[in-house]
């Protein structure tokens, strides 16, 4: 991508101007020789945390990070090794530039009906139940609306999700959260509008390879200059949670974003430890995702206690929407073990309240309101 399609450098550029601060770029080089291109700030001190400020204590001991496999990541003399090498905004500057989730398919296995697992029907097998019907009349309300791009899920949330709303998908392994939020996103890419992924998770490869394997474009849009795809180390992001909160709202205005993701957000809130500090830490940063603008959708591990609880109890009531998204089994039949949906809330919206099955497919995640698993 050329440098006048570099939509980052441009916006960052005038981020600069407007602060007063000089404008351009600065090359760098790292300790392995390669360079580091952000904007003309120095690269904060790995020491100057948000520890800094009262109540906030980052933990820098990633023997408590988790992977998405449930490993534990190698610990780090944090005296010896930088927590990072970059500001927030130099990598959100770089995402474009820079170079999934495989969930499980159900095939063509045994449908749902009125009365349990064992029905045949239409709609991708899961039989005829007459629940999943809903009022086709609009929500009344002035506030815009908009469609999340799921098949099915749209349906039955009357008259769509209000705009800048901050949404939440709680769920196991396997239940397509990172699905979900590329389904997000490609449905407003797909209408010509901006969006920012932002992944604490995975690689900025793994997420485009994810997407463009369902048939999503991540690379082409890339390309484009209408999706930055931000990859994060987690104690990176919480060591400088600070400047983040302050920079993302301008940042994602600059760039023309409708719509942002962030996955997960169970690993930011690893970070800290206190119950108290981790929802201070993560109240003040989703009250700046809201200042961006932007339709938001996060991603949550679920509780290993409760499915419909997120890890730590505190992001379904930072939210404005919570989505839940679990395995379920029959009582009377234990062989195969199907995937369902539940809306728990949406605010200024009608919506159903129905848990509906759902399938991961080589196209994304389709919800099938017709059916019925109980």
């Amino acid at each position: 991508m050329s440098d006048d399609d570099d939509w980052f450098e441009a916006a960052l550029r005038d981020v600069e101007e407007s602060d007063g601060e000089s404008t351009g770029n600065a090359t760098e080089e790292s300790e392995d020789g390669t360079e580091v291109t952000g904007k003309n700030a120095e690269v904060p001190d790995a020491s100057a945390t948000d520890a800094d400020a009262p109540g906030t204590e980052p933990v820098t001991d990633t023997s408590a990070v988790k992977t998405s496999d449930d490993t534990t990541a190698d610990e780090p003399n944090a005296d010896d090794v930088p927590l990072f090498d970059d500001d927030f905004a130099s990598a959100f500057a770089s995402a474009p530039g820079t170079g999934g989730d495989s969930e499980p398919d159900f095939g063509d296995g045994g449908g749902f009906d009125a009365g349990g697992f064992d029905g045949a029907g239409e709609s991708g097998g899961f039989g005829n139940g007459d629940g999943g019907s809903f009022d086709d009349e609009a929500f009344e309300s002035a506030i815009p609306r908009i469609d999340i791009g799921i098949d099915g899920l749209d349906s039955m949330i009357q008259g769509g999700v209000p705009e800048r709303t901050l949404m939440v998908a709680i769920g196991g392994a396997g239940t397509g959260k990172t699905t979900f939020g590329l389904q997000f996103l490609n449905h407003a890419l797909s209408n010509g509008e901006s969006a920012v992924y932002v992944t604490l998770e995975e690689s900025h490869e793994r997420i485009v390879d994810s997407a463009t394997e369902k048939g999503w474009p991540y690379d082409e849009y890339i390309e484009e200059g209408k999706l930055a795809v931000v990859d994060l180390d987690p104690i990176e992001m919480a060591n400088s949670l600070s400047s983040i909160r302050s920079e993302l709202p301008e940042l994602v205005r600059d760039f023309g974003a409708s719509r942002l993701v962030l996955d997960s957000v169970s690993l930011l809130e690893m970070m800290y430890q206190g119950q108290s500090t981790r929802r201070n830490e993560i109240y003040d940063f989703t009250r700046s995702l809201k200042e961006a603008g932007v339709t938001t959708m996060l991603t949550s591990e679920a509780s290993d206690e409760n499915p419909y609880s997120s890890r730590h109890g505190i992001i379904e009531y930072l939210t404005d929407a919570v989505f839940v998204l679990r395995y379920v089994r029959s009582t009377d039949d234990f062989i195969e073990t199907r995937l369902a949906v539940e809306i728990q809330k949406i605010r200024d919206a009608n919506h159903s309240r129905d848990i509906k099955p759902y399938d991961i497919t080589d196209e994304g995640i389709s919800v099938y309101q017709q059916a019925n698993l109980f």
